[in-house]
């Protein structure tokens, strides 16, 4: 990163660390005076270099600035993956205000509680969602119409992000410590929050060390593949774009467009969740090296839980060019896994990032030994100010200066971190603490298992039971069903052995990769003889 860095762009960096507005616009500032000329972004034909990207940046604030937007208002995007989507976030920042960035997918109803949860301001949208977004307005009082813009095309009724480029007046604003970035969790237990991420001092520490801990480098082309409202996908493109590399935008995903992207623009690194690889592998080994992939030297993934046995089928395909990373909305980034990592304590979520703690507490708070499982509890530059406008949410995930997001996790004897599954999933089947986590784990190592999950039901004698909802890699019949039965068996203690086992297609995930437990108890309740015909 240094080795290209000018010295105007070294001194608007310190100017900005100094004076607290090391906010995410400064990264594409700094870009736009060390190299305006070399691509930002390639997305299909379009090409849009740094230095375009930064007075973009600027138009857009000025822009909003016209239509009445201040310092601490809110907008929300609702955006497939498109270059105005890079520069909205950061125009943000450079004014003062906090993007909020939420599934395309969002139903007129979800629409609704977003808006006016965040008190949004302004709604940038894609083209084909004006219907949704036509659906929740009347519910949304408090957005002003006239900021409620279409990108990418004009549609009746609304202005467009154009026009707001064209509105714009240059004029000097200094950022204060009002910007902010807000991510909206999943929601997959109730209502999503939205982790508020504003950006003192210790940002910029926390981002430089988890550059300094993973693969990137200033020559890299990047594949964002996953979609820009999750925290994922956003982050690894700021992470390239701060080093100086190419993002190349993939705008849905398919396993032969990914592979087809890689060796059309010769992609060094790319940032997935652990599904995209799962669908990748499922073409097969031959049909995979048709594709000449030889320039990825680092597949990221992060998002959702890596099994040791995906993360050996991706390196037995692709090499030893994978890194685990683990942390949170709520928490930034905390650990990495190198491929040697994952190669020596399968199943790792690596060791701590610098300027990062982990703390494993028990149920009254104190330390678990190592070995042992506690509740993760993380303390670093990168954790979020706390849930907007919901002070009780915030209380309950904090322990003094701690933030937990209900993950459960071990410590090995090399010093690589597990996790062993969320706190609100662990079962008690027989007095015992059985962690999915493991079970699943265990599971999926059988070569006919493509993925599992773990679920505890209500059980008249043993409290819990433990039941696992099994996909086949190819189709499971009475010797699959017996070969992971016996599988389980030499694996697992008696307590920790599925009960049931229900096979399916695939596991019911969210966008952004997890599981859906919920489904899946939800099944079990209300399922007349649940496990019948599929049972094991």
């Amino acid at each position: 990163m240094l080795e290209h860095v000018s010295t105007g762009a070294a001194r608007e960096l310190l100017s900005g660390i100094l004076h607290n507005r090391a906010n995410p616009s400064l990264l594409y500032r700094l870009q736009a005076l060390t190299q305006p000329d070399k691509p930002a972004i390639i997305a299909g034909e379009r090409v849009v270099s740094f230095g375009r990207l930064d007075r973009e940046i600027d138009r857009v604030g000025w822009g909003l600035r016209a239509h009445g937007f201040q310092r601490g208002d809110r907008a929300i995007f609702m955006l497939k993956n498109r270059p105005e989507f890079i520069a909205l976030q950061p125009a943000m920042s450079r004014i003062g205000a906090a993007g909020v960035s939420i599934s395309w997918r969002s139903t007129p109803a979800e629409l609704e509680y977003l808006v006016n949860n965040s008190g949004a301001r302004a709604l940038f949208f894609d083209r084909d969602l004006a219907d949704v977004v036509r659906a929740a307005l009347p519910a949304c009082p408090a957005l002003p119409r006239d900021n409620v813009f279409c990108v990418g095309a004009k549609v009746d009724g609304f202005d467009t992000y154009d026009s707001l480029l064209r509105d714009a007046s240059p004029s000097v604003i200094e950022p204060g410590e009002e910007a902010a970035v807000i991510i909206y969790t999943s929601g997959t237990t109730g209502k999503p929050k939205g982790a508020v991420r504003k950006f003192p001092r210790d940002v910029v520490l926390g981002t430089l060390s988890i550059i300094a801990s993973s693969p990137l480098r200033s020559d890299d082309v990047h594949l964002a593949v996953l979609p820009f409202y999750h925290s994922t996908a956003f982050a690894f493109t700021s992470f390239s774009h701060l080093v100086g590399a190419t993002v190349v935008l993939l705008d849905g995903f398919s396993p032969e467009g990914f592979l087809e992207a890689v060796e059309r623009h010769r992609i060094t690194q790319t940032a997935v969740v652990p599904t995209l690889l799962h669908r990748v592998l499922q073409l097969g080994q031959e049909r995979i090296w048709q594709y000449d992939t030889r320039s990825l030297r680092a597949i990221m993934t992060a998002g959702a839980p890596l099994s040791a046995a995906l993360a050996a089928r991706v390196m037995d395909v692709f090499g030893d060019v994978l890194y685990n990373f683990y942390g949170a909305t709520e928490t930034g980034l905390n650990t990495v896994a190198s491929p040697q990592d994952l190669r020596a304590s399968p199943g790792t979520i690596g060791r701590l990032i610098a300027n990062n703690e982990i703390h494993l507490l028990d149920d009254n708070g104190r330390e678990v030994p190592r070995g042992e499982v506690g509740e993760v509890f993380i303390r670093g530059p990168m954790m979020v100010a706390g849930y907007h406008d919901d002070a009780a949410a915030t209380r309950a995930a904090q322990r003094q200066d701690m933030f937990s997001v209900g993950d459960l996790g071990w410590l090995d004897q090399l010093g690589c971190y597990h996790l062993a599954g969320r706190k609100r999933d662990m079962i008690i089947s027989g007095g015992v603490n059985v962690y999915p986590a493991e079970v699943e784990a265990a599971i999926e190592s059988h070569p006919a298992v493509a993925e599992a999950a773990v679920i505890g039901v209500p059980d008249e004698e043993w409290g819990e039971r433990v039941v696992a909802f099994v996909a086949p890699r190819t189709h499971g019949d009475a010797r699959f069903a017996q070969a992971v039965t016996d599988h389980c068996r030499k694996l697992l203690a008696g307590p920790k052995r599925p009960r049931e086992y229900v096979v399916v297609d695939s596991l019911p995930r969210n966008p952004t990769g997890k599981v859906l437990k919920n489904e899946l108890r939800e099944r079990m309740r209300t399922a007349s003889d649940p496990l019948a015909p599929t049972a094991l």
